[in-house]
């Protein structure tokens, strides 16, 4: 065999004998404690933050850059962050203590002038300053001097500035109270070298073909640059690098989910529910038809649907959900509807009672509540086959409650379940089966946020609304118009309507602060609604007492009902027209549009007042947008916009990486162009292991974890 760029040839086993010089990716592995200076207490710092090897220091991006072009004194202004070269001017430094910040101050200047630098909380510092020591500055220029947040120290016989000194652009680090940006700086600036080692992920047709960056020449750049072009550069290799490996954890992760066990076929639709969406006593909207077609064709593929189906309170999901069971049901197996609360399992179980009436098609409802004799018989009817369709709680997914063939599940509020809960409802399909899996959330989710959330499920949302519901006219209130607001509430009830009154807590706390359920039912009871029916509900009531409450508020016998967030899902009632929520200002903007969700949704014109108090300007900026905008999807893109994509979720527990460059909704084109390029590959090849997609998958993995592909149900 003839060597690259030569006349010689060489033996197949000599090729198979020659050293590996680049890339060797191993070398990533190696731990900090490789880089001078990185003893056992700092690795410990690092470790607490992710740094345990070389290659998470490398993927440590910093957050920004600051440009350190060097400044003359006389050219920095009052207000300005500025990079100063001095000579310390005092003998000795000064120092003061005021309660806990201790203060270090010494006189510095240059040719063009002189000014006082002052550190805060460095007491150590007075001990390093001497006169005549040559020093780089950077910090904000004050009316007192320069208020010193990063130095350098340089040789004071040194009249060239060090590589970093000269540096036009700095890069900034996200830094500990145990480990300091500067540090992390050294770190990367010893280790960009061995960048090269970087598993080089995309595919050289498509790294040509956009154009992009080499990845090893990327990291460094971005790491340590030299000018603005160079970070443009990098970071549009880094950004989409990122999302694109992202994208194909997702992809892989479906595919092999889908194709690791077949799932029920359900054929075409029946005359069972031909019948029953010829009874349902209103039109299906849009959406919902479009929706029940996706389910179709996801019921007879032969593969395990996983669709998640998003749609605003009200918009129509169960009946989504119930067609899909029905569709299950009259292909000879069983159906299950899980929700995360025992209240809206109730309510579900309310819902399907009404909607398949007509039919008499038998159902059961099992949560913790279930008398144990009911329980009983429940699971011996499930287990025989006879029982078609149950709703329960994660009931369902204990080891004693076994299916005869189960084809579908529903997973109301799917975000609420841990994933080894959703593994537990994966095995009870049938026997080398997958169950069909249809998610449900009310919470409408951006487009960008989906991609990287819920990225390997299919989407459907239901945008339309029923005709007839009327927008409910939202306000800002404080503490100053709270008697206005009750006077409007007080309104409503003489005129026949009921009310909610949501409090943050269930009871008084030394520790927390806020309006409680309990202890504000009895004020209003006593004070602004005296002359009412008022009622508490709270999670952490007996489920007879919930279920006690929710009964009579549905009877019209209690007036007001004063809750916690228990009510945010599942509870229909048109003839409320007011919510007042309580520190509004707690709240995320999904929860108290869902919340705004429970009135409204009958003839009457309805209210939601939000009552506030000394909230910050970002919690500002969500009520404003929940006042200004009915439209959940709407609100979702400007909470995502807001607050970032591990806050809109709630939590990061969800599966959402904390991307290291990638920024959302900012990125969002980038994410949307790298699960396109991801599809066409899939289209392509069926797989993202194939040899001519080289070590892709090697570098997701690497970035990503090691089980990232695993077929884990969502």
């Amino acid at each position: 065999m003839r060597t690259f760029a030569g006349i010689s040839t060489f033996t197949e086993a000599q090729l198979r004998n020659a050293p590996v010089r680049w890339p060797r990716p191993s070398t990533l592995e190696l731990p900090l404690a490789t880089l001078a200076g990185v003893g056992p207490r700092l690795a410990e710092a690092a470790a607490g933050v992710g740094l345990h090897t070389v290659g998470d220091l490398l993927l440590r991006f910093p957050r920004g850059h600051r440009n350190r072009t060097l400044k003359r004194i006389d050219e920095t202004e009052i207000d300005e962050q500025a990079t100063i070269r001095v000579e310390v001017l005092s003998a000795n430094p000064r120092r003061v203590r005021r309660g806990n910040l201790r203060i270090v101050t010494v006189k510095v200047g240059d040719d063009s002038g002189f000014l006082k630098a002052t550190w805060f909380n460095q007491p150590w510092m007075a001990e390093k300053l001497t006169q005549g020591m040559i020093l780089v500055l950077t910090g904000m220029r004050d009316k007192y001097g320069l208020q010193v947040s990063e130095y350098q120290l340089v040789a004071s016989d040194s009249t060239a500035p060090s590589s970093e000194e000269g540096a036009e652009f700095i890069p900034v680090h996200r830094g500990t109270e145990e480990l300091k940006p500067q540090q992390i700086r050294r770190w990367v600036g010893e280790a960009r070298g061995w960048a090269r080692n970087s598993i080089e992920a995309l595919p050289a047709e498509l790294r040509a073909r956009l154009p992009l960056a080499q990845v090893g020449d990327a990291i460094q750049a971005f790491h340590l640059p030299d000018n603005k072009i160079d970070i443009k550069e990098a970071q549009e290799r880094l950004v989409f690098e990122e999302l694109f490996l992202y994208q194909a954890i997702l992809g892989m992760r479906k595919r092999v989910h889908r194709v690791a066990r077949p799932a029920p076929k359900c054929g075409q639709p029946g005359e069972l529910v031909r019948r029953w969406i010829a009874s349902l006593p209103f039109e299906l909207t849009q959406d919902q038809q479009r929706a029940l077609e996706e389910v179709d064709v996801d019921l007879d593929s032969g593969q395990p649907m996983q669709r998640l189906l998003m749609g605003e309170v009200g918009s129509g999901k169960t009946v989504v959900a119930l067609y899909s069971m029905l569709r299950a049901l009259e292909a000879g197996y069983q159906a299950a509807l899980m929700a995360p609360t025992e209240t809206l399992a109730e309510q579900h179980a309310a819902t399907l009672g009404k909607l398949l009436a007509q039919d008499a098609i038998p159902f059961a409802l099992l949560t913790g509540a279930t008398p144990a004799r009911q329980r009983r018989e429940s699971l011996a009817r499930l287990l025989s086959g006879e029982l078609g369709l149950v709703v329960g709680t994660h009931a369902l997914i204990q080891p004693t409650v076994n299916f005869a063939r189960m084809g579908l599940c529903v997973v109301d509020e799917q975000h609420r379940f841990g994933v080894s809960q959703r593994k537990a409802l994966d095995s009870k399909g049938p026997e080398g089966m997958a169950p069909h899996v249809l998610h449900m959330t009310a919470t409408p989710i951006p487009r960008t946020l989906s991609l990287t959330a819920y990225g390997d499920l299919d989407m459907t949302a239901l945008h339309e609304l029923p005709s007839g519901r009327k927008p409910v006219t939202t306000e800002l209130v404080t503490e100053g118009e709270r008697a206005g607001a009750y006077e409007l509430l007080r309104e409503q009830l003489r005129a026949g309507r009921q009310a909610f009154v949501v409090c943050p807590l269930v009871s008084e706390s030394e520790k927390v602060s806020g309006k409680a359920a309990e202890a504000e039912a009895a004020r209003l009871e006593m004070e602004e609604l005296h002359e009412f029916r008022l009622r508490a509900l709270h999670g952490q009531m007996p489920p007879a007492q919930k279920a006690a409450a929710m009964a009579a508020f549905a009877a019209g016998e209690v007036d007001v009902l004063v809750a916690t967030t228990v009510i945010e899902v599942g509870i229909d009632m048109p003839n409320a027209s007011v919510m007042i929520i309580e520190g509004a200002e707690r709240y995320g903007v999904s929860q108290l549009h869902q919340l705004r969700g429970r009135v409204g949704r009958g003839e009457h014109e309805s209210y939601c007042l939000l009552f506030f108090e000394g909230s910050g300007a970002l919690a500002r900026q969500r009520l404003e947008a929940i006042a200004a905008e009915q439209d959940g999807f709407k609100l979702a893109e400007a909470d995502l916009s807001l607050r970032g994509e591990g806050e809109v979720l709630g939590t990061r527990q969800s599966g959402l990486p904390r991307f290291g460059v990638a920024e959302l909704p900012e990125d969002a084109d980038v994410l949307v162009a790298a699960r396109n390029e991801v599809q066409n590959l899939l289209n392509r090849y069926d797989s993202l292991e194939v040899p001519e997609l080289g070590p892709l998958m090697d570098a997701a993995r690497w970035r990503f974890g090691a089980g990232a592909t695993d077929p884990i149900p969502l």
